[in-house]
């Protein structure tokens, strides 16, 4: 992998999107330096697990470094930035490296305005559960770990996508998720209609054998399925949809609903995270483990010990 590059930096690896990306390069035998602002719980379970972490920036930090990762938050004159280019080092953003992790393996992308880590661990979750053993790289904490990535053995490869500066756009998934589309992020979209737009080239980078998962609720997400050239998978809790939540019942800190599929009733599932939201979320994740073959009642089972994403809704001594 990466031909003879072994020695790979990154720049901001306190985050949590460049911690996992971190972690897995470190568990695949890579040799993994990194440096951040600040030390933090993240920076120290980095250490711990045997990635060389600096604390501050300096172009001394990547002298040993074959490759160089940053991530949005850094600034283009960052001193390790310019000390990689001008060594004529390869200086990739984090989406360029999550996408040659993700060409191996059939890979599942979860882009959207909301909800898109929440519908990416959950969708690992029942990969897990259902003895798949998904490599998973998600933009927060797993709950119980300062991660946010796993190294699975399988051939799947769950991750979340960042439309947030348009990197969604160098990843090839065989299977991508677009869980609803807002006005947001117009310091790099021109508008509504520019966003949307790329949505739209995101998707239709599934190869011809894959499929879409599309959130019928959102309006946006309707108005771009006419453009998606290839085979589409819709959810929704108020819009006609392959994925119906029926009967939801909604509790302080759980939830469930009576799920449908292509007008059947398939069940009654239950999720220990509360709100409509995730509801909806569930459905998601619930598409994902049919594409890849999970059955109905495993998916039952697994999707009532989930235990949520660290920091979204997250129970705290209650």
């Amino acid at each position: 992998m990466f031909g003879r590059l072994k020695r790979v930096h990154l720049v901001g690896v306190g985050g949590v999107g460049m911690s996992g990306i971190a972690l897995l390069l470190k568990n695949l035998g890579f040799e993994v330096s990194g440096s951040d602002q600040r030390e933090s719980s993240t920076t120290q379970a980095l250490a711990t697990a045997g990635v060389k972490v600096h604390i501050g920036h300096d172009a001394a930090n990547c002298a040993d470094a074959e490759v160089v990762v940053y991530s949005s938050a850094v600034a283009a004159d960052n001193p390790e930035l310019v000390a990689a280019e001008s060594k004529g080092l390869p200086v990739i953003r984090r989406a360029e490296m999550l996408a040659e992790l993700m060409r191996l393996k059939f890979s599942v992308a979860v882009a959207g305005s909301h909800g898109k880590t929440t519908v990416t661990s959950l969708a690992a979750h029942l990969l897990t559960r259902a003895g798949l053993d998904p490599t998973v790289v998600v933009g927060g904490r797993i709950l119980g770990t300062d991660a946010g990535a796993r190294l699975g053995r399988s051939e799947y490869l769950v991750a979340e996508a960042d439309e947030s500066d348009r990197s969604f756009l160098v990843l090839y998934p065989a299977l991508a998720v677009v869980t609803n589309i807002e006005a947001e992020h117009l310091d790099v979209y021109r508008d509504i209609v520019d966003l949307r737009r790329e949505f739209v080239r995101f998707v239709n980078r599934v190869p011809f054998y894959g499929s879409v998962v599309l959130c019928a609720d959102s309006p946006a997400v309707r108005q771009i399925r006419p453009r998606v050239k290839r085979r589409v998978v819709t959810y929704a809790l108020d819009q006609p949809a392959d994925f119906r939540a029926r009967a939801i019942q909604l509790y302080r800190f759980s939830s469930a609903f009576t799920l449908e599929f292509a007008g059947r009733e398939v069940g009654r599932f239950s999720l220990g995270m509360a709100g409509r939201h995730n509801v909806q979320n569930a459905l998601a994740a619930l598409a994902v483990g049919t594409e890849v073959g999970i059955d109905f009642k495993q998916m039952e089972q697994a999707l009532s010990t989930f235990a949520g994403v660290h920091r979204r809704l997250e129970r705290r001594g209650l």
